[in-house]
């Protein structure tokens, strides 16, 4: 007979009893319940939002090993906790972050430091504990850097893809995927000597070790197994950067260790390099992450909302994916904005919220003002159907919405006269005399400017 979810949960709990101490475990695990644990998705109930982040920075290592132990792979973390203390009809539900255990162990390490002893393994490889595979969303858009990205990952001691250059334009998932790959790299081998840089960084560090001792530089970045270099693009027109940087790049590649760049641009289009040092970046493989499409958009929004406990209504998610297109970054700053703004002002998120909020960070995709908009929108106002437009009867409840559709498409639609008569079989003439006569009466008939008011704002209602 198969376990209840409590029964699951309890045998996770004894698993992480054997390796705490008594008052450990009772102040991080004692209150925690189980709610459910359906289709891979095990709920837990916790105390608050604060408890979530405190026991994911201390315990997340042992609580995945305790549910990967219990309830088998791929199994989804979910926290659930009231929202306001004292109103047992306010929780929220909120996702897992999956931080890495094993970089949060050493970003407490001393940095990395080309000035010490080149020995040295306990060092922070400067890495993001959250950027890992299992938070990187996948689509089309990403989906053979992805694949070439885990492929490093899991066969270290294979030279195919040496180096990895992964290009695209900024707010893509360039400095998510490569940090995966380190992230992955010391999962499985704690004492691999796993460095991320910036090429800024990097270059900082070269301007002091060039007025130190520039050979404890090189021996420093020549003993690093896997060397991850971001925005490498930054390096142009620095002579003295790139020699230094050729050589280590040299240095590396022959002792078979690993060497991930990104870049804004492939290296075809980089300039201000040496060619000695675009032949070597094109050595190996460069992939290309392009801008999130429409699946990759709704993945990330899913996964950050779950992350930040954020229930999105469906047609709020669908207002956000549609208007921020451009980048990754730019939805997860879209979902922190919303939340700050719904907790500050104890407001519920929906559309106009949405539309509140986004004006301030991203363009508003609006649909264009066009002919078909604008016949379907009058015809719908005056209860006719919009094939008689283009008939020759020269009916008054005809002839006036036809004269109104050819008054708006120049003025909403910025159609020139000789289009709008194409479009209905009317002469260049019958479209001027028409317009004219639609704004010589807007000066006396109040029910025409009502009627014209009321069809604008149905159009920019659509637009929205």
């Amino acid at each position: 007979m198969a376990k209840t979810h409590q029964e699951l949960w309890a045998d996770c709990c004894r698993f992480i009893q054997d390796n705490l101490t008594p008052a450990q475990y009772s102040a991080w695990f004692g209150d925690i319940s189980s709610e459910s644990f359906v289709d891979g998705k095990l709920v837990l109930v916790v105390k608050s939002s604060f408890f979530v982040d405190q026991l994911e920075e201390r315990y997340q290592g042992l609580l995945r090993s305790a549910i990967k132990k219990v309830y088998g792979e791929n199994v989804k973390l979910y926290y659930r906790y009231r929202t306001l203390n004292d109103d047992p009809t306010t929780t929220s539900l909120q996702r897992s972050t999956q931080q890495s255990p094993a970089i949060l162990a050493q970003v407490k390490s001393q940095p990395a430091n080309p000035f010490r002893d080149v020995d040295q393994n306990d060092f922070d490889p400067q890495l993001y504990p959250r950027y890992t595979f299992e938070n990187y969303c996948q689509s089309e858009s990403n989906i053979i850097a992805r694949t070439i990205a885990e492929s490093i990952a899991d066969n270290p001691g294979q030279n195919t893809f040496n180096p990895l250059f992964v290009f695209g334009p900024s707010g893509v998932g360039k400095t998510h995927l490569i940090q995966a790959i380190g992230i992955r790299i010391k999962e499985r081998n704690p004492q691999a000597r796993v460095l991320y840089v910036t090429a800024r960084y990097f270059q900082n560090q070269y301007t002091a070790a060039a007025a130190k001792n520039i050979n404890s530089f090189f021996h420093f970045y020549q003993s690093i197994d896997m060397l991850i270099i971001d925005d490498i693009q930054d390096l142009h027109n620095m002579p003295g950067t790139q020699n230094t940087f050729f050589h280590i790049f040299n240095h590396l590649h022959q002792h078979n260790r690993k060497i991930i760049m990104s870049s804004d641009c492939a290296p075809a289009e980089m300039e201000g390099f040496e060619e000695r040092l675009l032949s070597r970046f094109r050595w190996g493989t460069s992939v290309e992450l392009f801008r999130p499409d429409l699946e990759l958009r709704r993945e990330v929004l899913k996964l950050k909302s779950e992350q930040d406990g954020l229930d999105l209504p469906a047609d709020v998610s669908e207002f956000i994916v549609n208007n921020v297109t451009q980048s990754v970054r730019e939805i997860e700053g879209v979902v922190g904005s919303m939340l700050a703004y719904a907790t500050t002002m104890n407001c519920n998120i929906d559309l106009p919220f949405a539309r509140r909020i986004m004006s301030n960070t991203v363009r508003i995709k609006r649909n264009e003002v066009n002919f078909d908009m604008l016949a379907e929108t009058i015809a719908e106002h005056f209860n006719i159907s919009p094939d008689l437009f283009f008939s020759r009867t020269r009916q008054r409840d005809v002839s006036d919405p036809r004269q109104i559709l050819m008054y708006l498409s120049k003025k909403l639609a910025k159609m020139s006269m000789s289009a709008i008569g194409s479009k209905l079989g009317r002469s260049h003439a019958t479209v001027i005399y028409a317009c004219n006569t639609i704004e010589d009466r807007l000066t006396t008939d109040k029910s025409l400017a009502a009627a014209i008011n009321s069809i604008e704002e149905k159009v920019y209602a659509i637009r929205r």
